[in-house]
């Protein structure tokens, strides 16, 4: 955090000093409650219904504490403690973080989407890094209460940031774009989540349309020319660059002659009448589309694209994201537990039907959490997208999960299938089935611990 004043502070919220010093800096800031107090000179915004450990607050001082509780209330603040009181707490809150987000003049991009969220964010994050202090969220921690700290996180040295957006209800993306002011936006794709949040597929890709507001007016927008759901999303309010990406030939930067190699895919990509040949790690045409809405962003910022293709190539795919490891009786396991959702069980099974040839496929699904009504719809739907395909084994894990095997042997599948309600006993059901000929994708939900451990017990080194 850019060290601000603690004076500059109390004139900027327009606060009443009750007690302490004005005189001293802050280096951090928290909503207290929803953050843990780890360090010193930290400001944390206090709501008048938060019980306050004064003790703790001062060990770790000098601190300072703004509120909108009544004064009496504020009779434990100690020495090492500064207390402004503000009439209102919201105000103070969103006046602070509009005025910290202004200190800086730097690209902020701001990254939404069903899947690829994470792993854009963190291809452009590898690309700039070579020779810019670039901030960026941790991993997928993208949820609204993490912006705060992720917006304290730029300062004088941050040379641009990214950060991904989290969707759980309508207003989250809303509320980020505020905090953040994106200079960028991304919609990856929209498929199908939350919709217990939303309601229903037309209330999630509304939910999602929200970055298209939340991008600054004279802001680029780089968006999905191929996904159906994306083209739902209305342009017509906005008033930036809108760039697309894709493999149609509306695509502003556009990918041809795609092809699985060693450990990754190749791909011609071109643009503005160029073209380049590129390499992402990581299998599947996702990737691929993940890697030029990165390119699209980086080329923004003003980089070469000869610059940033090679550093392309030196990304390594994310564990757990489609992560091919040796298996148990030399089987190949893809470990795709990271998020799960139609969206993403659909790609997976693409790439099994490239990789997947002359190969013994065994699928282990879990549970699709956070579809709301439409539960069985989504599960039956993927029992289908199985039931289409030279499936060996199909095992299902979870109540929800059921309803894909069921869906599955209603259409005919040919797969020998078995249904479980836990991991408990599906180690006895593999491993006479896992050999050289065996390829294995285990999905299920990022919450699943038992299915991540599981995934890890498939694996050779870890047996």
């Amino acid at each position: 955090m850019k060290s601000l004043q603690v004076k500059e502070i109390r004139g900027l919220i327009q606060g009443e000093l009750i007690s302490g010093s004005e005189l001293w800096y802050v280096r951090n800031a928290i909503y207290y409650k929803r953050h843990e107090l780890t360090s010193r000179n930290t400001l944390m915004f206090v709501s008048r219904s938060d019980s306050i450990n004064w003790q703790e607050i001062d060990n770790k001082g000098p601190s300072l504490v703004i509120t909108d509780k009544p004064k009496e209330e504020m009779k434990g603040a100690m020495s090492n403690t500064t207390v402004i009181k503000v009439k209102s707490l919201v105000q103070a809150y969103w006046g602070f973080m509009d005025y910290y987000r202004k200190l800086f003049h730097i690209p902020v991009v701001a990254i939404t989407g069903t899947c690829g969220k994470t792993t854009t964010k963190e291809m452009i994050k590898h690309i700039l890094s070579d020779d810019r202090n670039v901030h960026a969220s941790i991993s997928s921690k993208n949820e609204p209460r993490q912006s705060l700290p992720y917006l304290v996180g730029i300062n004088d040295r941050t040379e641009a940031a990214v950060f991904e957006l989290g969707l759980g209800n309508s207003g989250n993306i809303k509320h980020q774009c505020m905090i953040y002011q994106p200079t960028i936006g991304i919609i990856t794709n929209i498929g199908v989540h939350h919709l217990d949040g939303c309601g229903n597929l037309e209330g999630y890709i509304k939910a999602k349309s929200e970055i298209v507001d939340g991008v600054s007016k004279d802001g680029t927008l780089i968006i999905n020319a191929d996904d159906i759901n994306t083209k739902k999303v209305s342009l017509r309010n906005f008033k930036g660059k809108i760039i697309y990406f894709g493999s149609s030939q509306k695509s502003d930067f556009r990918a041809s002659d795609v092809k699985f190699t060693n450990k990754g895919m190749s791909f011609s990509f071109h643009f503005s009448n160029k073209t380049f040949k590129a390499f992402i790690s990581g299998y599947g045409e996702h990737q691929v589309y993940n890697a030029l809405a990165a390119l699209a962003a980086i080329h923004v910022m003003g980089m070469d694209l000869e610059d940033a293709i090679p550093r392309l190539a030196t990304f390594q795919n994310m564990t757990r994201h489609l992560e091919f490891s040796n298996g148990i009786g030399g089987s190949t396991i893809i470990d795709d537990t990271w998020t799960n959702n139609p969206t993403s069980v659909e790609a997976a099974l693409n790439v099994l039907d490239t990789i997947g040839v002359d190969k013994n496929v065994i699928l282990v699904l879990g549970d699709i959490n956070r579809l709301g009504n439409f539960e069985k719809k989504y599960h039956a739907e993927i029992g289908s997208l199985v039931a289409k395909r030279d499936i060996h084994s199909l095992i299902t894990i979870g109540s929800k999960a059921e309803e894909i095997a069921r869906q599955a042997l209603k259409e005919g599948t040919k797969a020998d299938v078995h249904i479980f309600q836990n991991v408990q006993g599906v180690m006895e059901v593999l491993k006479p089935k896992l050999n050289y000929q065996t390829i294995l994708l285990i999905k299920g939900p990022m919450s699943s611990r038992s299915m991540i451990d599981f995934a890890n017990s498939l694996k050779k080194n870890n047996v």
